[in-house]
């Protein structure tokens, strides 16, 4: 039997497993089992904490629902880092991911701050398939065109809309996270910003589908607004499951403000 966590972070979910002793390791298809929502516990993502050297407290690694693996999830970043702090009795911890180091900390009101990296935006970073302006893509479908490309340690395409609520997410999501520009394929969000400065936006993730809240999707929103020009350096960001705080800093890199929460813990029987 394995120990597991179900947590989340506005609604985006994950089952995290703490496999820092070493005992377990699960096949594609056990990962794929248990993030079905019908016949496993059902999640958005699969976390194992592992045991690393070095500063950082420990590893995490990221599984999406079809078994492929992430660089990046930052609404599990910060699940993981809130049980870290609260296991050390600390207000700061140090996760590392194949992104890199993650620095987080704890918040007002039991939220959790982490620090996501530089936020990348030349195409061989994103990655794209070609060299081209990754604040203007040639893709266009339907209504949506133009968008901007940004790399978080997972690739995101991001379109700015007039209502992000409108547009049938579930139909076009899956066409451009397959889109010939991205060979990792892609995160999708649709991101309208509203009078006040604040930012609705939508997310379909790769491997994944539409979930109710993507932090590093909100990190490449904010990025991908500021260079357009269309919102400050900070900016609260309306996802379908709750608000994250962002801000994207001077020397480039990305901090996102949000809430965890445990759902349930339970034991898996593989």
């Amino acid at each position: 039997m394995i120990p597991f966590r179900k947590m989340h972070g506005l609604g985006n979910d994950f089952v995290v497993i703490d496999n820092r002793h070493g005992q377990w390791s699960l096949t594609t298809d056990q990962v794929r089992l248990v993030s079905d929502r019908r016949f496993g516990v059902g999640c958005d993502q699969l976390i194992i904490m592992e045991a690393v050297e070095g500063d950082a407290d420990l590893f995490m690694r990221i599984y999406n629902p079809d078994g492929s693996e992430s660089g990046a999830c930052g609404n599990a970043t910060r699940c993981v880092a809130s049980l870290a702090m609260k296991e050390r009795g600390l207000d700061q911890v140090l996760i590392k991911t194949r992104r890199g180091n993650l620095h987080a900390t704890a918040a007002e009101a039991g939220d959790i701050t982490v620090d996501m990296g530089n936020a990348l935006i030349d195409w061989r970073d994103v990655p794209l398939s070609e060299e081209m302006d990754t604040l203007s893509l040639p893709i266009q479908l339907g209504s949506l065109e133009n968008p901007v490309a940004v790399g978080m340690g997972n690739p995101h395409c991001v379109f700015f809309v007039e209502d992000a609520d409108s547009l049938p997410l579930e139909k076009l999501g899956p066409q451009v996270e397959h889109h010939p520009l991205f060979p990792e394929r892609t995160n999708v969000e649709l991101a309208t910003i509203r009078p006040n400065g604040s930012i609705r936006l939508r997310v379909w993730e790769r491997g994944a589908g539409k979930t109710l809240a993507c932090g590093s999707g909100a990190c490449a929103t904010l990025v991908a607004a500021v260079r357009r020009g269309l919102s400050a350096r900070q900016a609260e960001i309306e996802l379908d499951g709750g608000v994250l705080k962002m801000q994207w800093l001077e020397n480039g890199h990305v901090l996102m403000t949000g809430a965890v929460a445990t759902a349930f813990i339970g034991e898996l029987d593989l």
